[in-house]
Order: C-alpha cells, then sequence, then structure tokens
C-alpha cells in the first residue's frame, strides 16, 4: 500500500482530490480522506454539474434562493461558494500546520470568459472576495487571454491555481506570469510574499489520449509515451525557472515556488496501469489532483519513489522520437485546449440548464 504521508515527506509531493461535491462534506468522506494524507482538493464546472444534478443535496437551499428571487446562475454561485467555504474550512487545519504550502481548495471562474482577460480578472477578484478564505485557489485557464488576469491576481497576493495547462511552451508563460506578479507585488515591501501560493495545472491522460490516436495503431511503441514525457519536460523547466538570481531575489522576500500539478491523471486507457500517471510523475515540489478511484488505486498499489527526473536524457529521446513519428505536440496541445475549454462550458450550461427548468 502506498502512504501519502510517506509520498509528502519523503518525495515532497502532494496528493490533491480531484472532486466536491455536498455529500462529500456532510457525510464525513472529505474528512476521511484528510486522514488518508490528502493535502488539498480541485473543483471543476464538470464535478459541480454532476453533484448538483446528480443528487437532491442542493434542492432546499436551491428553493429557498428562487423563492428569494436569486436567479438560477446566481444561485448556482450561492451553492458552489458554500461548498468551496466548508472544504476550505475543512482544510484550514492543515492550511496553518503546513505554514501554508497545503489546505488549499480551487474553484473556477465561469468557463464562458476564458477569452476575456479583463472579464476573467474581474470574476477572479469576485469569487476570491466572496469566498473569503485564505486558503482558497482561483482556477483561472491558462489561455493567452488569461494569462495577464493570472499575473494581477498574483499581483494583488491572490493566490491562483493555473488550469488547463497541455505544453512546456504555455507552462513557460504561466511561470512567467507568476513570477512577474510577485514582482509587482514585492515593490511594496510591506506585502509578505509567502502567503500567495500557485499551482500550474498541466493536464497529462489527455495528451496521451490524442497521441496515440494520431500514432494510429495501440501497439506503437511511442503509445503511452508523450504524455509523461511531457510533464518530465515540464518538470526540468519549472527547476531551471525557479532558480538564479531573479527567482532568489524573490525567495528572499519569502517567496514560494509555483508548483507543477499534475491534473487530469486518471487513466484512461485501460491496457495502461490505472496509477501510470501518478507513479511515473513523482518529485519535490509537485502536486497530484486525482479523481476518487485513482486515489484508491494508488493508495491499494501505488508506488511510492522519486521518478519524475529520474533520466531526462530519455524524455529528450522519447520528445524527439514523437517528433520524428510526425506528431506535432504544439498542435495537440491547441487542440486539448479547445476541447478542454468546450468540455468545461457544456458542463457549465448543462447544469445552468437543468437549474433554469427546476425553477420554472
Amino acid at each position: 500500500m502506498a502512504d501519502l504521508t510517506a509520498l509528502y515527506n519523503n518525495h515532497g509531493q502532494s496528493i490533491w482530490l480531484d472532486n466536491l461535491s455536498r455529500a462529500h462534506l456532510n457525510d464525513g468522506s472529505l474528512a476521511a480522506r484528510i486522514s488518508q494524507g490528502v493535502r488539498g482538493l480541485t473543483s471543476n464546472p464538470t464535478i459541480f454539474a454532476k453533484a448538483i444534478q446528480g443528487s437532491d443535496d442542493y434542492d432546499e437551499q436551491f428553493n429557498g434562493l428562487i423563492s428569494g428571487g436569486v436567479t438560477p446562475v446566481d444561485a448556482y454561485w450561492h451553492m458552489v461558494i458554500d461548498d468551496i467555504q466548508d472544504a476550505c474550512d475543512a482544510f484550514a487545519p492543515l492550511y496553518e500546520s503546513s505554514d501554508a504550502i497545503d489546505g488549499y481548495v480551487s474553484v473556477e471562474v465561469a468557463p464562458d470568459l476564458s477569452r476575456d482577460t479583463s472579464g476573467t480578472l474581474a470574476a477572479a477578484q469576485d469569487l476570491h472576495n466572496r469566498v473569503n478564505r485564505r486558503n482558497v485557489m482561483i482556477k483561472i485557464p491558462a489561455t493567452t487571454e488569461g494569462l495577464p488576469a493570472i499575473q494581477s491576481m498574483i499581483a494583488e497576493g491572490r493566490s491562483v491555481n493555473v488550469t488547463l495547462i497541455f505544453s512546456p511552451e504555455r507552462h513557460q508563460q504561466v511561470m512567467e506570469a507568476y513570477i512577474s506578479g510577485l514582482e509587482e507585488l514585492a515593490s511594496d515591501p510591506s506585502e509578505d510574499l509567502s502567503r500567495v501560493a500557485s499551482v500550474a495545472s498541466f493536464f497529462i491522460s489527455r495528451v496521451d489520449t490524442e497521441v496515440d490516436q494520431r500514432l494510429g495503431s495501440p501497439d506503437h511503441e511511442l503509445c503511452g509515451t508523450a504524455a509523461i514525457a511531457q510533464g518530465r519536460l515540464a518538470y526540468n523547466n519549472f527547476l531551471e525557472t525557479f532558480s538564479g538570481p531573479r527567482w532568489d531575489a524573490l525567495a528572499a522576500r519569502g517567496a514560494r515556488v509555483q508548483r507543477p500539478l499534475w491534473a487530469s491523471t486518471g487513466t484512461k486507457n485501460p491496457a495502461y496501469s490505472d496509477v501510470l500517471y501518478v507513479d511515473e510523475l513523482i518529485g519535490p515540489d509537485t502536486v497530484n489532483t486525482v479523481p476518487e478511484a485513482t486515489l484508491d488505486a494508488y493508495l491499494d498499489h501505488g508506488v511510492v519513489n522519486r521518478t519524475v527526473d529520474t533520466d531526462h536524457e530519455a524524455t529528450v529521446r522519447t520528445l524527439s522520437a514523437l517528433s520524428q513519428a510526425g506528431i506535432d505536440l504544439g498542435d495537440v496541445s491547441e487542440q486539448l485546449e479547445r476541447e478542454g475549454l468546450a468540455s468545461f462550458e457544456a458542463s457549465f450550461d448543462e447544469v445552468i440548464a437543468a437549474l433554469r427548468d427546476k425553477a420554472s
């Protein structure tokens, strides 16, 4: 059995849970996960759509809000914010005991704002203010339009989970936005940089799903290699970026690195290990946010070994071989970003439509 506490203590990786519902908050499930060693939580529009549509746990609150004249869209945000606040409170002791390294709960801005810089920033600020918890992270997609909003949020001292990163190149831009935001914040000598946190959510399994399809055969020797290779390259870039004089000046003020967070780590191909995207990306200053089934599988038979940077030359060879095989990972990342944004927007639209039907 894998031990999440040993994973963190020995290898510096935090496991977060990629799930939230009111039932988890009320029936002790989340508290049990925290006792297992889970150190944070992420949510997204799809997770909330399933939670709200899949149970009657929200009906009483929703009906009360609608009776009070609240619109279905505003009622959705009331319900989401209540869940996020309760989850933040559940993780607050860990946030304090870890000196604000972990114990974070992430909530995403409305997905239809992903191409709107000013709209994203305004929504992120509002969501941060409404949740009003020190251990909340506001999720902002890593679109080109999202990058300035991310930098502004950091410059205001707000913690951000940058989501939907599919390429090392975009990840580099995300790290730059974080560091530039910290530099703006640091211009005020009274600011405490140690209480600003960020993770860069690099999506994993979806890359293999798309690349494997492009390779044309499930038996191709490069199947199942692209996602881990990209993640490992991103980690190497992370180590290089958060070193040297520019970063050292911020670190001297208490700044924390922007940890890579491995997202979409549930295995989609049944031919692969159900813990592939956990076992192969373990290393210091990283987070892996996992769905319930992957967490249970990892607890049952995962490994607790440092793997993310054991052979950088092999990573480079794999990426070169993929290029020689005709795989354009830049094109893959652009497609996956479009699909990821569309998926979250569809989930959001679906739950709002269902709430409107319920209110009528």
